[in-house]
């Protein structure tokens, strides 16, 4: 039937779904074991959140469904290509995934100022909580180096030098 003969009212949207974190075709899904029982956890709050569904609109219930129903769907698609790695696992001395970096900046604005961050899953990144995804170009150029080194990165549309202070797998 042709889509002229329906009521317009009747005609419903298919819901947005947010995107989850970018993660670029090919790259693991690395993430901490922590970050696994979050992605875990918030698997339970959405299948609940659709068991508990009290919404009296049959067509309210539909939408909020399929939008529950898709966040679930690409949850469970990261949760399956997610590959945990044990900060613990990491070699000590050098930065790598898990880690807790602190650093000193050389160079800009902020010369002489320290900064920590942990390096860890685009599902974890949280820049509130200090913790960035192993992909943003900050944790590239911190990774592989040891306390002492120095590494480059392009901030705020400057190159700025920082000076490894401590790495932490805690």
């Amino acid at each position: 039937m042709s889509r002229g003969f329906v009521k317009e009212e009747d005609q419903e949207e298919a819901p947005f779904i947010p995107p989850r974190a970018a993660l670029p075709l090919g790259v693991t899904n690395y993430v901490t074991p922590k970050g696994h029982e979050e992605l875990a956890r918030e698997r339970e709050e959405l299948e609940a959140a659709r068991r508990h569904l009290d919404i009296a609109s049959d067509k309210e219930r539909r939408h909020a469904t399929a939008v529950i129903d898709g966040k679930l769907r690409l949850l469970n698609e990261r949760i399956a290509s997610a590959r945990i790695l044990k900060p613990k696992d990491q070699p000590a001395d050098e930065v790598r995934f898990g880690a807790t970096v602190k650093f000193r900046f050389l160079s800009g604005n902020r010369k002489n100022s320290e900064q920590e961050f942990t390096i860890v899953g685009v599902d974890e990144a949280d820049i509130k909580q200090q913790k960035i995804a192993f992909l943003a170009p900050l944790a590239k150029a911190l990774t592989g180096k040891k306390v002492g080194e120095k590494a480059e990165v392009m901030m705020a549309g400057k190159l700025q030098q920082l000076e490894i202070l401590s790495i932490n797998y805690s």
